[in-house]
C-alpha cells in the first residue's frame, strides 16, 4: 500500500506546502514540525526553481528568496533526511521536471526513495510524457502524483485511472495563490473521478480560509494550502513557524 494512503485513514487530510529553504532550512523544519504538530496529516516540500511556471508571485518569491540564499538539491536531500527523524506523516516533493533531469532521473528519485519521500509532483509533466518518470518512479517505490486541472476535461477518467498515491484536483485556472472564491464545478470533476478511481483526491490552488477548506473537504477526501503558509514565511521569517502551527491548526479544525 502507498504511504500516502496513510494521510487519508483519518478522514480528511490537511496537506500544507513549505518552499525549502525560504527564509532558511532551520525555519522550514521548525514550520513543517508546527505543521504536523496541529494536525498536517502530508507535507508537500518544494523544491526551488528559477522558472516556477505553476505558482503565483506568493510562491515565486519563496522560491526566489532560498535560491537567492544559496539552496541546492543535495542541501534539501540531506535537510529531508534528518527531518525524517521527527516527522512520521506522508512526505512528498512538488517540484519541476528540468530539476530531476539536471540532477538524473535515477540518481534523484532513487535518493527520494533512501531520505523517506513518499511521492513527486511535477506540475509542468504532461499526463502523455510520465512515463519518463513512471518507470524509475515504481522501480523505487515514490508515487508519481497526477494533477486534474479544470481544462483536462475528457482525460479526466485516463489520468483517474492511472492515478498513484492521491490525486491533485487543481481548483482554478492559472497559477496558485489565494483566492476570494472557488468558482469552478468540481463536484463534477470529482463525480468523474470516482467513477474511475478510488484513490484519495484533494484539492489545491486558491484555498486560504477555513470556510473554503470546510467546503473543499465535504466534496473531496483533503485540501492543500501553499500560498497562505507561504505567506506567513515571507511576512514573519525565522518567527513563522507558530503562526503556521496556528494556521494549520484552524484550517484543520474547520474540517473536522
Amino acid at each position: 500500500m502507498s504511504n500516502i494512503k496513510k494521510a487519508f485513514e483519518n478522514g480528511k487530510a490537511f496537506i500544507a506546502f513549505i518552499t525549502c529553504g525560504d527564509p532558511d532550512l532551520e525555519t522550514t523544519a521548525a514550520a513543517v514540525c508546527a505543521a504536523v504538530e496541529n494536525g498536517a496529516d502530508l507535507i508537500e516540500l518544494g523544491i526551488p526553481f528559477s522558472d516556477p511556471t505553476a505558482e503565483g508571485p506568493v510562491i515565486q518569491g519563496a522560491n526566489f528568496r532560498a535560491l537567492k540564499g544559496g539552496i541546492t538539491t543535495d542541501q534539501i536531500f540531506a535537510f529531508v533526511k534528518e527531518l525524517r527523524r521527527d516527522v512520521k506523516v506522508p512526505m512528498v516533493f512538488m517540484t519541476y521536471a528540468n530539476v530531476v533531469f539536471s540532477y538524473g532521473a535515477e540518481h534523484f528519485i532513487s535518493t527520494c526513495r533512501d531520505i523517506g519521500i513518499d511521492g513527486l509532483i511535477l506540475p509542468d509533466l504532461p499526463f502523455e510524457e510520465k512515463e519518463e518518470f513512471l518507470p524509475l518512479c515504481r522501480k523505487y517505490g515514490v508515487d508519481l502524483v497526477s494533477l486534474i486541472a479544470p481544462t483536462s476535461e475528457n482525460r479526466i477518467s485516463m489520468i483517474a485511472k492511472e492515478a498513484e498515491g492521491f490525486l491533485y484536483i487543481v481548483s482554478s485556472l492559472g497559477v496558485t495563490g489565494t483566492r476570494s472564491e472557488i468558482k469552478i464545478d468540481l463536484a463534477s470533476i470529482l463525480q468523474v473521478v470516482r467513477q474511475n478511481t478510488d484513490i484519495p483526491c484533494a484539492i489545491g490552488f486558491g484555498i486560504s480560509t477555513p470556510e473554503q477548506a470546510r467546503n473543499m473537504a465535504n466534496i473531496s477526501d483533503g485540501v492543500i494550502v501553499g500560498s497562505a503558509i507561504v505567506k506567513l514565511l515571507e511576512k514573519h521569517g525565522r518567527e513563522a513557524p507558530k503562526y503556521v502551527g496556528a494556521y494549520v491548526k484552524s484550517m484543520k479544525d474547520a474540517m473536522r
